[in-house]
């Protein structure tokens, strides 16, 4: 049972590599929320661009492949129809992809009521425009971010677990040229929300990071009676 009349919508925005989707998900889980990975969405659209040899611009057959995406979520895993695609939109090569996707109008629009037909039930979304344009009435709105060489690390750290190579000065590069792509593009440009709360993550735990956005939570009356 929830202290607002409808179900709670936490958003939480920031560049690539911040920790917004762990972060966001294990906020969720704390406190009884569906979790929404709009970068696994973005990431699967990517991938599949990319089979089919369709460049990041608008043309028709972008917009008919858009008609025929789906997507679907079970627990941590990611799925595109039948296809389990958890691993395969997490690498380097949809790293560097998918930003001039996600910059396209076309992609937007088409996921937009997508987006917006989760929150029945209250969610917490992890994205760039969650904030600004999926969810301008969120209950509670966080743009987390870190220093670009923190988050270059990060993702140094994530590959090195899962036994892939990486190089920091490069992933550093593209870390800061998917910042300027992101805060430049025309659609849905990656910028605070006027009411949003600013979280830089630098030097801080995990943990810490998301006690803090529970007491925000809590503040903002979305956490459960």
């Amino acid at each position: 049972m929830y202290r607002s009349r409808k179900a709670p919508v936490i958003v939480l925005d920031g560049p690539a590599g911040a920790g917004k989707s762990t972060v966001a998900r294990e906020v969720a889980r704390r406190l009884g929320l569906p979790f929404l990975d709009t970068g696994a969405i973005y990431r699967a659209i990517t991938l599949v661009m990319q089979r089919k040899q369709i460049p990041p611009v608008d043309s028709g057959e972008l917009r008919e492949t858009l008609e025929d995406f789906s997507i679907s979520f079970s627990d941590t895993r990611v799925f595109v129809g039948d296809e389990d695609v958890t691993e395969s939109i997490r690498t380097p090569d949809i790293d560097a992809n998918v930003s001039p996707y996600s910059a396209l109008p076309a992609v937007r629009d088409a996921l937009l009521g997508f987006q917006r037909s989760k929150k029945e039930f209250g969610l917490v979304a992890e994205g760039r425009d969650m904030g600004t344009v999926v969810f301008p009435d969120a209950d509670l709105k966080i743009f987390l971010t870190a220093s670009p060489e923190q988050r270059a690390q990060r993702r140094c750290s994530e590959r090195a677990a899962k036994g892939e190579p990486s190089d920091y000065e490069e992933t550093l590069r593209k870390v800061i040229e998917r910042d300027r792509i992101d805060s430049t593009r025309d659609t849905a440009p990656l910028k605070p929300a006027d009411d949003a709360i600013l979280l830089d993550t630098t030097g801080i735990p995990f943990e810490e990071v998301v006690i803090m956005i529970l007491q925000y939570a809590e503040k903002n009356q979305c956490t459960s009676a």
